[in-house]
């Protein structure tokens, strides 16, 4: 297997693991100097072992490890947490070379390669940088920006209108896009509304497979000054509701990064949602829409702070996927241009 295909291969085995939670997706495939694969291994999430140790104790024998090369997703740590050093790991069990596709961002668990180094292993970066960086983007964003990366999700009718004139909206679109959502909301550390949704339509933020909940479930947040009724069913959600009775988003994203949220996904109503946008705090949009159209007043969003048309919010469309008779695109703020001709 030539190092190419080993970190397609690691980074394959890292989106086993889960996108929720402080750690990254990391994958790592060793191979002998021929080529061979020896062992493989990823992380499976806080607590257990990282992907490096997982594939060094997947070894037949550990002095297979001797002169061997890691092909590893991110840069190997280079701190003592849950678990020890990576880099240290890999010096230890006498790997020769070390080829990985990311630099860690961490400020503390950075500085894997150069202590390789140090240590007079040959450490190479680079390789399927572009292809890590895409699949654990949300995490590489929130550690580099040091706030949750957030998704912003709303569900439309053709013209764009969130609910009927009377304020109902179960359901705009259908069942495949209702559980796409569900499943985004279980990789997600947080689901946040704000108190409007909240008194207008009383969520669970749950993430459900049907009537059964996901094995993970994020932790309801909710963003308003307006109280949260004690009978609120957010009050019955498996994690504890994480309250905040402010209007300043920029300082939520700091408390709850704190508490080690590394992504957000904020459900709505369209004034939240409009408010992350024009504070320019979404990393992505992610918009269902089903072929129906309502008319009336109940737009997806509200006011974005665009005056005139060279002021738009320009994005990048990422995907578009067909969920039944929904149409789900994902897309992202478009850095290299804020205008359209």
């Amino acid at each position: 297997m030539t190092e190419n295909d080993a970190m397609n291969r690691a980074l394959a085995l890292a989106l086993r693991g889960p996108r929720h939670g402080v750690n990254p997706q990391v994958g790592c495939v060793l191979l002998s100097s021929e080529g061979e694969v020896l062992a493989e291994g990823w992380h499976r999430g806080a607590g257990t072992a990282h992907a490096e140790v997982a594939a060094l104790s997947a070894l037949a024998d550990p002095e297979l490890a001797r002169g061997a090369t890691a092909v590893v997703t991110l840069e190997p740590c280079n701190h003592l947490g849950r678990t020890g050093p990576c880099s240290v790991a890999l010096i230890e069990a006498g790997v020769a070379r070390v080829v990985y596709a990311v630099a860690d961002p961490g400020e503390r668990s950075s500085g894997g390669a150069e202590r390789m180094r140090d240590a007079g292993l040959e450490v190479e970066q680079g390789l399927g940088a572009e292809s890590v960086e895409e699949a654990i983007r949300p995490w590489l964003t929130a550690v580099r920006q040091h706030r949750p990366f957030v998704t912003v999700k709303w569900a439309s009718s053709l013209d764009g209108r969130a609910a009927a004139a009377d304020g109902t909206s179960q359901w705009i679109t259908g069942p495949a896009a209702r559980a796409d959502v569900h499943r985004r909301r279980a990789d997600a550390d947080a689901v946040a509304v704000g108190t409007g949704t909240v008194l207008a339509d009383d969520p669970a933020l749950t993430a459900r497979d049907g009537d059964d909940l996901l094995p993970h479930q994020p932790a309801p947040v909710v963003i308003g000054r307006r109280p949260v009724p004690s009978s609120a069913r957010v009050h019955a959600h498996p994690e504890a509701l994480r309250r905040f009775a402010t209007h300043d988003l920029a300082a939520v994203l700091d408390e709850l990064y704190a508490g080690e949220v590394r992504s957000v996904f904020v459900e709505g109503g369209p004034t939240l949602a409009s408010a992350f946008l024009a504070a320019g705090l979404a990393d992505e949009v992610l918009v269902y829409l089903a072929p129906t159209l309502l008319g009336g007043p109940r737009t997806a969003l509200t006011d974005l702070g665009v005056g005139t048309i060279g002021e738009q919010l320009t994005l990048a469309v990422t995907d578009v996927t067909r969920l039944g008779d929904d149409i789900r695109i994902v897309a992202r703020p478009d850095d290299s241009s804020s205008t359209k001709e």
